[in-house]
């Protein structure tokens, strides 16, 4: 009796067949993707420089004089005064904004080292660059330490007083919303779709996993 021809196992069929082995290799992961420490900080920088030396020249040559128009009087440049939020929100609370903004700053600080994405790297140093424009000025100017009234100076049509700082916090709330919608981690990685159904578990009660083949057979 001959013994039994045994078929070798050839090409890439044969580790495809192990169960629990991926179809293809993964992609390259979020370690390979360098930190984007250097963008956020040069980000936040620039917008810190900005809207001090903003602040600083228009306190300097705006403070007691009219407003002064620009583009046919759509924008307004003058001296504002605001113990509160942005676009003078919550004028009364004043310590309390300067602590949201000490805990934003710490937060982004702490998360730098995750941020692997640029979008991400851009949107987190707007808002460190503006929470911390107009907590310089919660500190340091009138009438004391994190009571500080901060400097707006631009002013639209139908819109309140802002500064650079103001503006750079909304454009990064904006930016972090639709990162957020569009699925994009810190990582730059985007989200993983959720996963369906295993394939036993779609199929209705009762039906059997044979082949159509085998099916036909048993007719």
């Amino acid at each position: 009796m001959q013994a039994a021809r045994r078929t070798p196992l050839t090409g890439p069929a044969a580790p495809a067949a192990r169960p629990g082995r991926p179809a293809s290799p993964p992609g390259p992961g979020s370690a390979a993707r360098p930190p984007r420490i250097r963008v956020l900080a040069g980000v936040a920088l620039t917008v810190l420089a900005l809207d001090i030396v903003s602040k600083l020249l228009v306190v300097a040559e705006l403070s007691g004089r009219p407003p002064v128009r620009l583009l046919g009087g759509f924008v307004h440049l003058l001296v504002t005064r605001n113990p509160g939020a942005a676009f003078s929100v919550g004028t009364s609370m004043t310590v309390v904004f300067s602590a949201i903004a000490v805990t934003v700053i710490v937060i982004i600080v702490r998360t730098a080292r995750q941020i692997r994405s640029l979008p991400w790297a851009l949107t987190l140093g707007l808002l460190l660059g503006g929470a911390t424009g107009n907590l310089a000025d919660r500190i340091f100017r009138y009438p004391g330490p994190f009571r500080g009234y901060v400097v707006d100076w631009i002013q639209l049509p139908h819109w309140p007083v802002f500064n650079l700082a103001d503006s750079s916090i909304v454009c990064g709330g904006v930016l972090a919303v639709l990162l957020s919608m569009r699925g994009i981690r810190l990582d730059g990685r985007r989200g993983d779709p959720a996963p369906g159904p295993p394939a036993a578990a779609a199929r209705p009660a009762g039906e059997s996993a044979a082949s159509p083949a085998a099916a036909d057979g048993a007719r």
